[in-house]
């Protein structure tokens, strides 16, 4: 093929992907799609992982759309990153807009019930245990001060 028959912008689950790349690199375009599940998403398409995504055809566009689509059934529960919905209990691997949106539910979730996480969200603080002491400073916070004689 020529480089005039490349598509440059291929779009699977209302996104546009750079078709210039690999098809395994591409698709961590889309939100909630990492490199392992790129991977993995390549191999239930059964397309090669390494071919440039704007060179191949529509069948195989295809068939990686509808391994997106039906990722939850084909892959163990692990391999999710949504095991358990907390409010429907089913198993969900969310991507794109549901995914920003599921994340900002549960961060409002905790602050509603004033868990230690949703505090500390709500006031702009580290979350996950990092030290403050010295680190995530902002304004006229940083450095030390100078005892005055």
């Amino acid at each position: 093929m020529d480089e005039e028959e490349i598509k440059y912008f291929v779009r699977i689950r209302n996104t546009d992907l750079d078709g210039t790349k690999a098809v395994h690199i591409a698709l961590t375009g889309i939100k909630g799609i990492g490199p392992h599940t790129s991977r993995t998403i390549t191999a239930l398409a059964a397309v090669d992982p390494h071919a440039v995504l704007g060179k191949l055809d529509d069948e195989s566009v295809g068939r990686i759309a509808n391994a997106v689509d039906t990722y939850t059934e084909q892959v163990p529960d692990w391999m999710v990153n949504r095991p358990k919905d907390v409010y429907t209990g089913e198993i969900r691997h969310l991507l794109g807009n549901d995914l920003t949106m599921m994340n900002d539910d549960d961060v409002n979730r905790m602050r509603k019930m004033r868990s230690y996480r949703g505090i500390r969200h709500e006031t702009g603080q580290k979350v996950r245990g990092q030290r403050t002491k010295s680190t995530g400073r902002t304004g006229t916070t940083v450095g030390v001060k100078r005892k005055k004689n």
